[in-house]
């Protein structure tokens, strides 16, 4: 793989071969793949996990990373081609990929859509800027979808059931309530990966307007025609949670409102009885219940529920340690 920006993009082989990988450095979390390496660190939005995880997993492994925030301690970059840069922008992506990839062996990039039009945030526009333009491989730390996230997610699923093999197993994708509308990218990539692993995969979300874009949904059909799986869609909460295996939850923001939340608050805040509560658990099958975290208690999960046995989303958590080195040393190698 020449970056990492999307699951998608890899073969079957590729991505086992990342959890194996990041399976053996949670057992030896110590090595010397990226001695005398270095990554830079694209940091366009916050981050608690993301940022000490990679920046963590590069010392582990021998390397230096090097955390840039553009806009802050860094130029404001420009990512449009053709356009007159008589704005804030200082830098156009073509001159700071390939400065940078002078510099680095490994680039890093952190940027959520702007919540103005999704027809231009679902391109990408900043992270395929940097896969353009660099000579060196680019990491999607989370733009529109997170594949790093999906990888530990992954792993978690195959610690909880001691098996590598996930087929037949009942994934329940939630929506969740929170106060204000969020990027899909996280439902986005948890859609991707588990009808990628063979699992029966059923998207729970309050009404149709929020079914997530069509390229991702056109995704999921394909992966589970090619792993075996199965894909629907449903909006009743008894009859999704039920003999569930896994409980995933995420919040994301409606798209036919994408820019123009106004509207589709008072939609949102109908559905708060969707939080995923004890009520709710006991109708799976002893199901592990995760998130990607920053979770809100009692917003989106009770307490009841975070600080369950059943509760993977602490090691899902620790994960991203383990699968970001294994995409590091995979990349660094090519």
């Amino acid at each position: 793989m020449k970056h990492f920006l999307n699951t998608q993009d890899l073969s079957r082989d590729e991505l086992d071969a990342l959890l194996a990988q990041a399976a053996a450095f949670k057992r030896t979390p110590m090595g010397d793949d990226l001695k005398g390496r270095s990554i830079a660190l694209l940091f366009f939005n916050p981050s608690l996990r993301t940022r000490s995880s990679f920046e963590l997993g590069a010392f582990h492994l021998g390397g230096h990373a090097i955390v840039l925030q553009p806009g802050k301690d860094a130029w404001p970059i420009e990512f449009d081609y053709g356009t007159v840069m008589d704005g804030e922008a200082e830098e156009h992506i073509a001159e700071v990929a390939q400065v940078l990839g002078r510099y680095v062996d490994l680039i890093g990039v952190r940027a959520f859509p702007k919540f103005v039009d999704w027809a231009v945030d679902r391109e990408d526009r900043v992270l395929k800027g940097f896969a353009k333009y660099s000579p060196v491989p680019v990491i999607n730390m989370e733009t529109i979808t997170h594949p790093c996230q999906e990888l530990a997610h992954a792993l978690a699923l195959q610690e909880r059931f001691g098996t590598t093999d996930l087929r037949g197993k009942k994934y329940v994708l939630t929506w969740t309530y929170h106060p204000k509308p969020l990027n899909t990218a996280v439902a986005n990539s948890a859609l991707t990966i588990a009808t990628r692993l063979g699992m029966d995969v059923t998207l729970l979300c309050p009404t149709p307007e929020y079914l997530l874009d069509e390229r991702y949904m056109g995704w999921a059909e394909q992966n589970v025609a090619e792993s075996g799986g199965s894909f629907t869609v449903s909006h009743d909460i008894e009859s999704a949670y039920s003999g569930a295996d896994v409980v995933y939850a995420k919040s994301w923001g409606a798209l036919p409102y994408f820019g123009n939340w106004g509207p589709e608050k008072p939609i949102r805040d109908r559905y708060k009885h969707f939080m995923v509560d004890e009520a709710k658990m006991a109708q799976t099958n002893n199901g592990a219940f995760s998130h990607c975290l920053p979770l809100r208690r009692n917003i989106k999960a009770t307490d009841a529920v975070m600080d369950s046995p059943n509760c993977i989303a602490i090691d899902e958590a620790e994960n991203r340690l383990h699968v970001q080195k294994a995409i590091m040393a995979s990349l660094i190698k090519q």
